[in-house]
């Protein structure tokens, strides 16, 4: 079996891939993208999320929009990003931020090993405005992060050396959905 090294993990061909998606708050961005991701990843991959100052609560309009979208909403919920810090963690592979560091907030920084990635995307929670205008700002970001996950899960990670992989997911994140 084929293994690519980046750090000081290894992720070899045909396992699972961990995945943390960090925000401040956990409770819209990085719980859409963990719920499509756990999806989408068909057994490649496995998500979690997690935030430097948890809600403490999912948001309702990001449930909904993963409700309409029939992806699952099971077992999600606000967590801190101490439970991935703990004894025996699960072995992050990727970690993406998904905070919007254009409307001036605080991404959270994460010391692990594991390749860390920034894809940046407005938060859905601060829109203002009528139930449908809110409604739609979560759709929109959900479309946006399924876009990302999508061509993320389509790479081919194990044929590529970690600069190469690091700059496809950085390219990723840059480019609008």
């Amino acid at each position: 079996m084929q293994a690519v090294s980046w750090r000081s993990r290894q992720v070899t061909a045909g396992g699972v891939h961990h995945v943390l998606f960090l925000c401040t708050g956990n409770s819209a961005r990085s719980i859409l993208a963990e719920s499509l991701l756990n999806r989408l990843g068909e057994g490649r991959f496995r998500a979690f999320s997690a935030g430097s100052h948890p809600k403490g609560q999912v948001h309702p309009l990001a449930l909904e929009a993963l409700e309409r979208r029939g992806l699952p909403v099971v077992g999600l919920r606000s967590k801190s990003w101490d439970e991935y810090a703990a004894p025996a963690p699960p072995p992050i592979d990727f970690i993406f931020t998904v905070c919007d560091s254009a409307a001036a907030e605080v991404c959270p920084v994460w010391p692990a090993k594991a390749m860390s990635v920034h894809w940046g995307i407005a938060d859905p929670a601060a829109v203002e405005g009528s139930e449908a205008t809110r409604r739609q700002a979560f759709r929109a970001t959900l479309q946006a992060l399924e876009v990302r996950i999508r061509r993320f899960v389509a790479l081919p990670i194990e044929s590529l050396d970690p600069q190469k992989l690091k700059s496809l997911l950085q390219q990723i994140g840059q480019d609008a959905p």
